[in-house]
């Protein structure tokens, strides 16, 4: 809530996709199946999860400007559907691009490096 009031953002805590991406400007996915979850987990999690995958319908609720993300590896047909990973509103690619970038920058400081009293 403080971050809230001092960047004038807001967030919405809901039970529903609709919900949660109505009028939204960024749709952001992560994977339904993170390292170490047992595989016999899987059935039960994509019964409970498979309604708030993001489809063409989900990002047509969004803001016409939206754009999407997902930290990647992302799943085609899992959290979201091949249409929206790679249609025009998709930002994967160059959200990717941006991390590689700063991984790149975090380990030339590692290697050489830095003068933190700088």
């Amino acid at each position: 809530e403080e971050l809230q009031k001092k960047y004038d953002g807001s967030f919405t805590i809901g039970n529903s996709r609709d919900e949660a991406v109505r009028g939204v400007d960024v749709v952001y996915c992560d994977s339904w199946m993170s390292y170490g979850i047992p595989q016999d987990e899987r059935a039960e999690r994509f019964k409970a999860l498979m309604p708030f995958q993001i489809d063409d319908k989900a990002m047509a609720m969004a803001d016409k400007d939206a754009i999407f993300m997902n930290c990647l590896p992302a799943v085609r047909g899992e959290e979201q559907t091949a249409d929206v990973l790679e249609g025009p509103q998709s930002v994967i690619y160059d959200q990717a691009e941006n991390r590689l970038h700063a991984q790149k920058a975090l380990l030339t400081l590692l290697i050489n490096g830095f003068d933190w009293k700088v």
